[in-house]
């Protein structure tokens, strides 16, 4: 179905019992994703979820980098969960799956770019048709976020993170972005618009840390739960 078609099929006439009808049935498959995420992520045990985009190619820095940073998380015993598609969610499936890690895969049904990509564990295959339903899981099972360069998805993954956390909703767990150069004047602007303004606390610029290399990205996800049980976060 073509974009145009897709605007006008929204507004095409329906009756209350089919919008009733349709409503009905879409709670259904909505329970139906969250228990198969519950089941299947609950025995997986701590994990840690790696953010980024699609479009990163295999000989790009951020690709290799994010390889290393799940090879080293899963040989600490950390599962590594991703968004189960290509470009970085790709590399860090690959980095544990190549050292015999957990490697996950929350992959959503897109009608363009996104189809999961070979290194995710057989068993640990997830497809979701609502993002929201997806994001739920990604909250719940992360111990921790390692989040590299990205477009719109990975804006919103980070800062529904950085928002339940600031709000309470979440226990407090690391959030780490990698490459200074690249998230450098989004972090600029949130201190010197969103605090000026007052729309943040000085407070909530604690709530990420900023790092160049894989090594400081793990050390600061081992070093947070060197005090703190692992443990889902709501």
């Amino acid at each position: 179905m073509t974009g145009e078609n897709r605007i006008r099929n929204s507004f095409a006439n329906k009756t209350w019992q089919e919008i009733k009808v349709k409503d009905s049935w879409q709670i259904f498959k909505i329970m139906s994703e969250f228990v198969d995420g519950f089941e299947k992520l609950a025995k997986i045990g701590p994990c840690v979820s790696i953010f980024g985009s699609a479009r990163t190619p295999e000989d790009h820095k951020y690709y290799q980098m994010t390889v290393k940073i799940a090879s080293l998380l899963a040989e600490k015993g950390y599962g590594v969960i991703s968004g189960g598609g290509p470009g970085i969610m790709e590399a860090a499936n690959r980095g544990a799956h190549g050292v015999g890690g957990k490697s996950v895969g929350l992959n959503i049904e897109l009608p363009f770019e996104q189809f999961h990509n070979k290194y995710i564990d057989r068993d640990k295959l997830l497809e979701f048709n609502y993002f929201f339903v997806r994001k739920v899981m990604f909250m719940k099972y992360s111990q921790g976020y390692i989040v590299m360069p990205g477009g719109f998805g990975t804006m919103d993954e980070l800062f529904e993170a950085i928002t339940l956390i600031q709000t309470g909703k979440i226990a407090r767990f690391p959030i780490v972005l990698v490459g200074s150069d690249y998230w450098g004047g989004l972090l600029e602007w949130v201190e010197k618009t969103m605090l000026t303004n007052a729309y943040i606390s000085e407070e909530d610029l604690k709530l990420y840390r900023i790092v160049d290399t894989a090594e400081d990205a793990v050390e600061h996800i081992f070093r947070f739960y060197d005090k703190y049980l692992l443990k889902p976060n709501f």
